[in-house]
């Protein structure tokens, strides 16, 4: 297998061939939704990019602010984890909210109803592993996701409509703001 190449694409680098790399976050592609008009969902380090993806499943490390939740409240039919890796979260899940902190791990099964939202006095790294045996998801109406803003008004299985409908701002290549707080940035 070779070695895949590496371009940076705007906000870093990501691979611009197929094979085997290795990246620190720091100098990986970030992708931010905060400064625009519309709701953030956080900022997202991929790994990966729209040609060149994990075929298996999907890994991220996705950092959130206090308050903004990191999309909308879903159950999908692939299974996924997660790991705190620093700060607080709030996790929303089968109708419940957990507080977690860091190295909390969640496991989460098939068609697990669940998002995150960012808690505490800065930003919380969330480590997430999703399997990409599907795309089938399913986002629910959710009285506890409503309070956070990560509820669809109307039940739907389109991910386009229900982030177009509750207003969230697509991610673009760059660097969050809070960059320098962040622990891989130095």
């Amino acid at each position: 297998m070779p070695e895949a190449r590496l371009e940076d694409f705007g906000s870093g680098l990501a691979p611009a061939s197929d094979g085997w790399f290795v990246v620190n976050a720091r100098d990986a592609q970030w992708l931010v939704s905060e400064g625009g008009e519309k709701k953030p969902s956080g900022s997202e380090c991929p790994f990966e990019n729209g040609e060149f993806w994990f075929r298996e499943y999907g890994i991220r490390l996705h950092v959130l602010a206090p308050g903004e939740p990191n999309g909308l409240y879903h159950g999908e039919e692939g299974q996924e984890d997660f790991l705190v890796l620093f700060g607080e979260c709030l996790l929303l899940v089968e109708g419940e909210e957990r507080r977690l902190h860091a190295w909390d791990f969640v496991h989460s099964p098939p068609w697990t109803e669940h998002i995150f939202v960012g808690a505490g006095d800065g930003p919380c790294g969330i480590l997430m592993v999703g399997a990409r045996s599907s795309r089938n998801i399913r986002y629910p109406v959710s009285e506890v996701a409503a309070r956070h803003g990560a509820s669809v008004e109307v039940e739907t299985t389109d991910p386009d409509e229900a982030y177009v409908a509750m207003g969230f701002e697509p991610s673009r290549r760059a660097r969050p703001s809070y960059w320098d707080s962040l622990p891989w940035s130095s």
